[in-house]
């Protein structure tokens, strides 16, 4: 049986844009490795979700993964939660959460602190967070992840069962049913948390979430670290913008049993770390923190081929693209491509066991770079392999993948369709 290298990147796909000629960052991007897979390869689009659905990352890669999102998914705080190590019972209250700037009037100036607030000052604010706020009748854990990223989870100690059916305090995503979709031309103003039906415990998980809101702002606006960075012409970490709750994990069959393949993964996030304990998948640890993003991707081909020695297969998260559609910049995330071909896809392409193995290769949704934010737009996608009968492209890309024989392909039934291939 053919081994099978399965790699999503973060964000990849996008629109047509001016300043490159008409061409999405993929299509004007160097990238001979990929456009080498492409010429031996079949190509179409997905759907990660549903149409007419911009998915976050978390309900993307579940379906990816073969699961069906409106069975299983039950937020993404939980999620977060389990990838960050906290231990999340029913009835608790997960938040997913990012350290923002906002003004004295919770007017958002930046939804990620400047993207410089180091890992460093991020721990030591989320501490003083813990140690200094108190809930009224209610305990918390707030955790520091990655970057700008936190999570929190709330316990109640009066009885109740919390329920996460609430709007998010980030106007960036609204809840719709279980799931936060990303909203075209949001407000700039923190929203205030709301229960969307009238049971107690929404509405106690509502009090309780705006009490931690308004207490950690008073903490962190008065905070040394955040006073400095202002000093310093920095924005302040100064609030904590939370979204996607959940109140219980969701209780998925393991990838194994759903798909009959024993698979390895390489992740780091937190969020992607608790996708891969739930469907239990082997994980290979790797990181990024302190190293040059060139060496992070060669480390990580190195590490995928060693796995799929193991493994029927490895499943490798790449994270870029995304970034720089968030903050649209064209050639930063032209450039993030390339360096993936480069260093990543190159490096993988000197072991035989990648050479003679099934690649699969997409991304969780398109983040278009004059959005700024995730859309429906459905990401190309490209499946390669010297058994394959190509579809005769030499490139890949947004345009050709719509004229690729694989068509439009759910996410949820898109390792189904690799495992026909073998």
């Amino acid at each position: 049986m053919n081994k099978i290298i399965y790699v999503i990147l973060d964000g990849m796909g996008d629109l047509p844009v001016d300043s490159l000629g008409g061409k999405s960052p993929l299509e004007a991007a160097v990238k001979p490795n990929l456009d080498m897979l492409a010429k031996s390869g079949k190509m179409g689009r997905i759907i990660p979700v549903d149409k007419d659905i911009p998915p976050e990352s978390d309900a993307a890669v579940m379906s990816l993964l073969g699961y069906d999102v409106h069975k299983f998914y039950t937020g993404r705080g939980p999620i977060e939660a389990m990838g960050a190590g906290i231990n999340i019972r029913p009835g608790e209250l997960a938040w997913r959460a990012n350290f923002g700037t906002v003004n004295s009037d919770w007017k958002i100036l930046d939804r990620r602190a400047g993207r410089d607030l180091s890992d460093e000052e991020a721990e030591e604010l989320a501490l003083a967070v813990q140690s200094e706020v108190v809930l009224d009748g209610a305990e918390f854990v707030f955790k520091h992840t990655v970057s700008h990223r936190a999570v929190l989870v709330i316990r109640d100690k009066r009885g109740y069962k919390l329920e996460a059916n609430l709007e998010n305090a980030d106007p960036g995503y609204r809840r719709v049913g279980n799931l936060s979709l990303a909203v075209d031309q949001p407000s700039d103003k923190v929203q205030r948390v709301v229960a969307l039906d009238d049971s107690p415990g929404a509405r106690r998980a509502a009090e309780l979430s705006n009490e931690f809101l308004e207490k950690s702002f008073t903490v962190l606006e008065n905070h040394p670290i955040n006073k400095r960075r202002k000093a310093q012409g920095k924005l302040p970490g100064n609030f904590i913008l939370i979204r996607d709750a959940g109140d219980r994990l969701p209780e998925l069959p393991s990838f194994h049993t759903q798909h009959g393949l024993n698979f390895a993964c390489l992740v780091e996030l937190p969020v992607e770390i608790g996708i891969a304990e739930l469907a239990e998948l082997g994980r290979i640890k790797v990181s990024s923190q302190g190293m040059p993003t060139e060496r992070v991707y060669e480390d990580w081909a190195e590490h995928a081929c060693n796995a799929i020695s193991q493994y029927d297969g490895v499943y490798v998260h790449l994270k870029g693209p995304d970034i720089y559609g968030h903050d649209g910049d064209c050639i930063g995330k032209q450039d993030s491509i390339e360096k993936i071909d480069k260093h990543f896809f190159g490096t993988l392409l000197e072991y035989k066991q990648a050479r003679d193995a099934l690649i699969c290769v997409t991304a969780d949704h398109s983040t278009p770079c004059a959005l700024k934010a995730h859309s429906a737009d459905f990401p190309p996608l490209l499946l390669s392999g010297n058994s394959l009968q190509p579809d005769g492209f030499d490139t890949w890309g947004e345009s050709v993948s719509i004229k690729g024989s694989l068509g439009i392909v759910y996410g949820k039934d898109l390792v189904s369709l690799i495992k026909t291939y073998l």
